[in-house]
């Protein structure tokens, strides 16, 4: 599929479309590709869904920056609205779908396991800034850190949502 196929595709939809980077080789994709199909069943009514072969899409990935597979993007009105890359459980999956079906803003929840490697590995880049008094060290450790928390800080919410208006 060309980059003019493709943007015919989402342009003519008429609906929220979930486009699929997926190929054959990748066990990856092979793991998410059943629960992607099923929820394009179920949601099929509201939103479209596209597997695209990364193999032979190379101009889309391109375009859209796909630097690994599976990744799944999520289009309204034409525009890239959500990107989750690698594979996801069907909760997330499921999350962006019906976001897209009832026209929410789709937000993507975090995993329990991702949270808290981004804590503990802030947490132990602190601790190493600290002990050699490394600057450095604790910035980084406490951005990472905050990437663990960030989707659930009110201040980072009315920050977003301020820059997002304007």
């Amino acid at each position: 599929m060309n980059l003019q196929e493709f943007q015919h595709k989402i342009d003519s939809a008429g609906k929220p479309v979930i486009v699929d980077f997926w190929a054959g080789w990748c066990a990856p994709c092979m793991m998410t590709k059943p629960v992607l199909e099923t929820l394009g069943q179920e949601y099929a009514k509201e939103v479209a869904f596209l597997p695209v072969n990364a193999d032979t899409a190379r101009e889309l990935l391109q375009q859209y920056r796909v630097f690994s597979i599976p990744t799944v993007l999520a289009f309204q009105d034409g525009r890239e609205v959500a990107r989750l890359t690698g594979a996801q459980n069907e909760a997330g999956y499921r999350t962006v779908f019906e976001s897209l079906a009832k026209g929410k803003e789709v937000k993507i929840p975090m995993n329990i396991f991702d949270r808290l490697l981004r804590l503990g590995s802030g947490g132990l880049l602190i601790v190493l800034g600290v002990m050699n008094g490394n600057w450095l060290l604790l910035g980084l450790g406490a951005v990472l850190a905050f990437l663990g928390v960030y989707d659930r800080c009110p201040i980072w919410r009315a920050l977003t949502g301020i820059l997002k208006r304007n």
